[in-house]
């Protein structure tokens, strides 16, 4: 006898859906009137959350959107919440706490695997004070848009057990400067729609990136930073538009591009003061300030793909980060590209009371050294490809495809999910030392106290996806930030 096959109509199929996502948990997590109580909050450490935020990557849209809404109300019933850090780095600003850096780390592949051992680490050194981040590139090729960047993030906590804020930021939000000089409006819009897509997700840290504007042909400081810091107001002026009631979003500044010319105590006071004086009166201004000191993102491959030292400026560094504080309240300097340092580098930057470090490309390149030899086979072949016209003539394959591979997270993200049991078991216990090293280098164990006192994330309820309003994706830049 032929099998029966029924088509139901969408709203019913949607109701169906929901109403399997709804029960998942059983009496432990009562869902009700678009409300959601957890009765058991230790059954969100258990397996069903991994249901759960696979719904929320790979299910059918219906899915997608009721598992991110669940994933959020479980968050802000247990106090797993998407907050801003920046009261505490106003307190920095003043003084009041210090002696760490704060970690920014890019959760590019396997997300929901490497923020697990991330909230592993923290709960272990009882830390607070860390940030996970994707910039506006990373977004488009790792095909991670903002709500389901949050939902992974704060799954991720849940299932490990972790309480707390969980701070959450779009890096490198970043104006493309060819695109700026084609059509300035067209391209500033597409960043505050960037803004806009990311806040209503729980992006409540952002680092506002047109250092890309910076033109050191004109004359002075001031003309050189103008547009970097009146273009910055502008996209602040949204930002600060968009913010839900009871958040300050903590926005960054930037005056230096990675990868060029180290920057100087002069340029930062020039881009400060002309913020400052553009920035509307008792509209909050920026927590930290981003500089270059000598890295570049990803570090520099050499043809045998290793990758060469970096003269990394400490001095320049500090004094930065003093000026930031002592003459303008800031949290201090921020340090991008900084993962693919020796390891004696990392205890520095507490030392040198550096605010932030950000850290992406040498988690990328642990999950590819643990990757099976298949994948990666088929990732490389991929890559040789789609992403040919990258290819410079002087490039060995080791430099090619170190440079390019970012760009297949994307497109294999499900198998990136879908490895063997034994090697995410392997690559979690290599994340785990990896964090720990880290955490204890950059002296943010035992940071969860100050995070508690100053950090307050107030509870925010959404509405069911079929009764909320839809925000569009903003246009994509693969080649900005990171």
């Amino acid at each position: 006898m032929e099998a029966l096959s029924i088509s139901y109509p969408s709203h019913l199929r949607y109701s169906y859906d929901m109403d399997k996502l709804d029960t998942l948990f059983g009496s432990d997590v009562a869902v009700r009137d678009g409300r959601v109580t957890v009765n058991n909050a230790a059954a969100l450490a258990g397996p069903r959350v991994d249901q759960l935020v696979r719904a929320a990557v790979f299910g059918s849209e219906g899915q997608r959107d009721h598992a991110k809404w669940l994933i959020w109300e479980i968050g802000q019933a247990v106090g797993v919440r998407a907050a801003s850090i920046q009261d505490l780095y106003m307190a920095r600003g003043r003084g009041e706490v210090g002696g760490f850096t704060v970690p920014a780390i890019n959760v590019r592949g396997m997300s929901y695997d490497t923020a697990r051992a991330i909230f592993r680490t923290a709960i272990k050194l009882d830390a607070g004070a860390f940030i996970l981040e994707i910039a506006r590139s990373e977004i488009a090729y790792t095909d991670q848009r903002p709500s389901e960047y949050v939902a992974v993030m704060l799954a991720a906590a849940l299932r490990e057990g972790f309480r707390g804020p969980v701070f959450i930021q779009g890096d490198h939000f970043q104006v493309n400067a060819k695109k700026y000089a084609a059509d300035p409006y067209t391209e500033v819009d597409a960043v505050k729609a960037l803004a806009r897509e990311a806040i209503h997700a729980g992006f409540y840290n952002i680092d506002i990136d047109t250092s890309t504007l910076v033109d050191l042909s004109k004359p002075n400081l001031d003309e050189q930073q103008r547009l970097n810091y009146e273009v910055g107001i502008d996209i602040l002026r949204t930002v600060r538009e968009l913010e839900p009631r009871g958040v300050t979003v903590s926005v960054g500044g930037e005056i230096g591009e990675v990868g060029t010319h180290n920057s100087t105590v002069e340029e930062l006071r020039a881009y400060m003061n002309g913020f400052n004086r553009c920035l509307p009166k008792g509209m909050a201004g920026l927590s930290k300030i981003s500089v270059q000191s000598g890295t570049s993102h990803g570090g520099v491959v050499l043809p045998d793909g290793s990758i060469a030292d970096v003269k990394l400026d400490l001095d320049t560094l500090e004094r930065l980060s003093t000026v930031a504080r002592e003459e303008y309240g800031l949290a201090g300097a921020v340090q991008h590209g900084a993962s693919t340092l020796p390891d004696g580098a990392f205890n520095n930057f507490p030392k040198r009371e550096t605010a932030e470090i950000h850290l992406a490309t040498n988690f990328q390149n642990m999950l590819f050294d643990h990757m099976p030899g298949d994948l990666r086979a088929a990732i490389y072949d991929w890559l040789g490809t789609n992403a040919k016209e990258e290819r410079k003539a002087t490039d060995s394959d080791e430099q090619f495809f170190y440079k390019t591979r970012k760009k297949a997270l994307g497109p294999f993200k499900r198998q990136l999910w879908d490895v063997p049991p034994n090697v995410a078991g392997a690559l979690a216990r290599a994340y785990d030392e990896k964090f720990t090293f880290l955490f204890n280098q950059l002296a943010i164990g035992g940071t969860a106290k100050a995070v508690a006192k100053y950090v307050s994330a107030p509870e925010q309820h959404r509405p069911t996806p079929r009764d909320a309003v839809s925000v569009a994706a903003a246009p994509d830049d693969a080649e900005a930030g990171e």
